[in-house]
């Protein structure tokens, strides 16, 4: 959590301080889209505009909130608990991003551009097994980078629609659950066996396999924009 206000506060901050130098040369777009993101997403934007004066660089920073498929429910419990089979399994999974992107003009279209940028993302499955009292999150952290394009069409002085798709790359990081927590290094707490294969220990890599917290993250959105 702390290296998310961290993020936060920067993004905030960068827009907040190329806007102020020079009010007269900037303008803010507030925007909100919806599609897909590994799920069906929801995104909030603030965008400042010809940050630099003259040369045409807009700098945006995204909230975005998507649900997903968060994984196995077989192997969630067996890699983070046990090897019980007992209960119905339920589940559902989140992922929280934060994204900060420069948007360049390129010219593939009118009023099209380049998106480039640094992600954050936090990833939140929950697995409750009905019957076989046992309900239980499994959650991650991650920082990546994106790229992406996109072209926005004028509807009137103030509203644009605009559309954009994107890819996202997210470095792996450790996953936690129960009381169990697995690491890109194996250096793991508490992990459980496979004791269906052999007593061998659970790795990082079958717990990235089995959870669908964020690796490769492609996008295709469609929102509102309202200058301000």
């Amino acid at each position: 959590m702390k290296k998310y206000f961290i993020f936060l506060a920067l993004s905030l901050f960068s827009i907040i301080t190329l806007k102020s130098q020079n009010d007269n040369q900037h303008q803010f777009t507030l925007g909100i889209q919806s599609g897909y993101n590994l799920g069906l997403g929801f995104q909030a934007n603030i965008t400042a505009h010809n940050i630099l004066m003259d040369n045409p660089l807009n700098i945006r920073f995204t909230f975005g909130h998507t649900n997903l498929n968060p994984g196995s429910s077989d192997d969630a419990r067996r890699i983070f608990i046990n090897n019980a089979t007992n209960g119905t399994p339920e589940k559902k999974g989140r992922i929280i991003d934060y994204r900060l992107d420069f948007l360049v003009p390129i010219n593939i279209a009118d009023d099209s551009f380049l998106k480039v940028g640094p992600r954050y993302a936090n990833f939140k499955g929950n697995f409750n097994y009905i019957g076989g009292n046992e309900n239980f999150d499994i959650v991650s952290n991650q920082f990546g980078f994106g790229v992406g394009i996109g072209k926005t069409y004028a509807i009137n002085d103030v509203l644009n629609l605009e559309v954009n798709a994107g890819f996202d790359y997210f470095l792996p990081n450790t996953i936690t659950g129960h009381d169990t927590s697995y690491s890109p290094d194996d250096e793991n707490i508490n992990g459980r066996n496979d004791n269906q294969n052999g007593d061998i220990p659970f790795t990082f890599a079958d717990a990235d396999e089995a959870i669908n917290q964020p690796k490769y993250m492609p996008q295709l959105m469609i929102g509102i924009n309202y200058k301000l």
